[in-house]
């Protein structure tokens, strides 16, 4: 298992880790980018860090939205990333398929939030003994998302960890209740993703929309209720991004936002321990 892995697992760190990543890979040259100055940043402010980028977009509302540059390109700069930063990645998979068509690329394998309860996917990707994300249905209690967890414990991985997205709220928002992070918390290792809980969902363009302003408050709520964990997408340019344009964070956001999450993390950390 990748050593940075290893580390966040046996929780040696001092304030949090960050998955951080576009939302799809589209290039290359972006997803140097991204790498490059995310491993920086975090490096300065010894932040664990883990490359994220969906080789495939499966969940789509219209037939039309982008789905990807091809499930063999996008897995090819996986693990051009993973080689040249030296860093860990993670893709989400929708397929028993996928476990080992991504199995080279990536070190931790994510299940994507309208997944969470697909026993086969789950034992499929626990089997692998590589480490698990399994992202809350927005239609999951916090509780009911610890069997997840079991799942992948039940065939001896006990390298698991579940990501908070919210809610949903009517046909068109998310909501975060930070009991649902702090019930994960209390027995797993939990990540809060900023990006997506500020996600407005089922527009009637077909296209979900976002408030990035709303990613450092999602941060704080996620740290402050006991993820150890923060997911979040970035950007060179949101606007001319393939996926996700409306609620991505642009790339030179995020030096400080992250200073002031660890800012905070540490404060809690020094109170709660």
């Amino acid at each position: 298992m990748n050593q940075v892995l290893d580390y966040i697992l046996g929780k040696k760190f001092e304030s949090f880790f960050l998955i951080a990543g576009p939302c799809a890979i589209e290039s290359y040259e972006t997803s140097h980018l991204i790498a490059q100055e995310m491993k920086q940043i975090c490096a300065e402010l010894d932040i664990p860090y883990i490359f994220k980028g969906s080789f495939k977009k499966a969940n789509r509302t219209k037939f039309d939205s982008f789905k990807g540059i091809g499930d063999a390109d996008a897995i090819k700069i996986l693990s051009a990333i993973k080689e040249e930063f030296d860093l860990p990645t993670t893709t989400d998979i929708h397929e028993i398929v996928d476990v080992q068509l991504t199995a080279d690329a990536v070190d931790l394998i994510q299940i994507p939030a309208f997944l969470c309860r697909q026993t086969d996917l789950i034992l499929a990707a626990a089997r692998t003994g590589k480490p698990v994300n399994i992202k809350k249905g927005q239609f999951m209690s916090g509780a009911s998302m610890l069997y997840g967890a079991e799942k992948v414990r039940s065939v001896g991985n006990d390298k698991v960890m579940l990501t908070e997205r919210g809610n949903s709220f009517g046909y068109s928002d998310l909501v975060v209740d930070g009991r649902n992070v702090d019930v994960m918390a209390r027995k797993e290792l939990v990540v809060m993703d900023t990006t997506h809980a500020t996600q407005r969902t089922n527009q009637v363009k077909g296209i979900s929309g976002g408030n990035p302003d709303e990613i450092e408050l999602m941060g704080r709520i996620g740290l402050s209720s006991g993820a150890l964990g923060i997911f979040m997408e970035v950007h060179p340019d949101p606007s001319k991004a393939s996926s996700d344009a409306g609620s991505m964070l642009a790339l030179g956001q995020a030096s400080d936002i992250l200073r002031r999450w660890k800012s905070l993390s540490l404060s809690l950390r020094s109170i709660y321990g």
